[in-house]
């Protein structure tokens, strides 16, 4: 017969297991000291990485991660290829861009469901711009030559008439540099993601001429979901850490969950001061424009991978859309676990 004490002492035990899930065995990660590299994690484009690393979520999922910044996607890339990371928060298309060079990366968690880049023309160099035809000749500054803001203003070039080598890219960043190069008259044009293009925008720095920073503009440019910024890595990777993979994916859509509730002031108080640019309410103005475009689970659109491979191989002839195996470079394994975790 149980005494009362032990009745008590059960009673707790049993309420300590309901009230912490996270104390139940979880499976043993394979490797728990994680390198993540990404181009520009002071952009929207990357806020779902920033948010997971500044609540915890990582922590909580037993990673220890160390997040390396580099200027843009590419030179991101350039070191999870090197092996002086595990993993790439990047543009989703880099995963098609490198299976056309046998290369082979799979995204496994969607942070953004549209690329929110947008491109402007300067308003000082080109006031008096009439079309794509006008920028033949032309500087355009994007994040880093190529990253996914080139790739965004090469198809809107290749609408227009242009190829990419009848303009001179220049990369510079995602932040304050990139707002002084436009300012300064370095540059004709951009193409670069939030805050910066609105930013440029609200203090009539640029017309915009193409936008993806919402999900109808997104259609409009490229004729379905684009899915944008992810978590990927090399194939071989996902295959052998599983359980780390399965982690960085739960504390990714951890940090949507939040997303989808916070309010501007939660976005303020969690993001490093530097991100403001020394805007505040300008940042929100950013926030409000890009809010639709984070992804809400995790999950790669089906239709997505086409719009990518569709989009890529308009403008860049090394890439056949009758080679690539579009069911090689994603997975939604890891974000259906964690969605159904977090209900999200």
């Amino acid at each position: 017969m149980l005494n009362r004490r032990s009745f008590h002492s059960l009673a707790m035990a049993g309420a300590a297991l309901i009230a912490a899930p996270a104390l139940r065995a979880q499976p043993k990660l394979e490797k728990s000291k994680v390198s993540i590299a990404v181009g520009g994690k002071a952009a929207f484009y990357y806020l779902p990485l920033t948010i997971s690393e500044q609540l915890g979520y990582f922590k909580a999922e037993g990673l220890e991660v160390e997040i390396s910044d580099f200027a843009g996607g590419a030179r991101a890339l350039q070191a999870v290829v090197g092996g002086s990371a595990d993993v790439c928060s990047g543009a989703f298309e880099h995963t098609i861009n490198l299976q056309a060079k046998n290369q082979f990366f799979q995204a496994f968690v969607l942070q953004g469901r549209a690329p929110q880049i947008a491109v402007g023309v300067s308003t000082k160099n080109l006031a008096s711009y009439r079309g794509i035809a006008d920028l033949k000749g032309k500087k355009i500054g994007v994040s880093a030559p190529g990253s996914s803001t080139n790739m965004v203003a090469n198809l809107v070039l290749s609408r227009g008439g242009l190829k990419a080598s009848d303009v001179s890219y220049i990369g510079v960043g995602v932040a304050a540099g990139a707002l002084t190069a436009l300012r300064s008259g370095q540059i004709d044009a951009i193409s670069n993601t939030d805050p910066v293009m609105t930013m440029l925008e609200q203090k009539g720095d640029v017309k915009i001429i193409s936008d993806t920073r919402t999900l109808k503009g997104t259609q409009e440019v490229f004729g379905g979901p684009m899915p944008a910024a992810c978590l990927y890595a090399p194939a071989e990777f996902v295959q052998k850490n599983p359980n780390t993979c399965q982690a960085l994916a739960n504390a990714i859509v951890h940090g949507l969950k939040w997303l989808q509730t916070a309010g501007p002031g939660d976005i303020i108080k969690t993001v490093p001061e530097t991100y403001l640019l020394g805007d505040r309410a300008l940042y929100l103005a950013s926030f409000d424009k890009v809010r639709e475009s984070i992804s809400p689970d995790g999950i790669v659109p089906a239709e997505g991978p086409k719009t990518a491979l569709a989009a890529i191989s308009s403008f860049d002839t090394t890439v056949k859309g009758d080679r690539i195996d579009l069911d090689k470079i994603y997975t939604n394994d890891f974000a259906r676990r964690a969605k159904d975790r977090f209900k999200a």
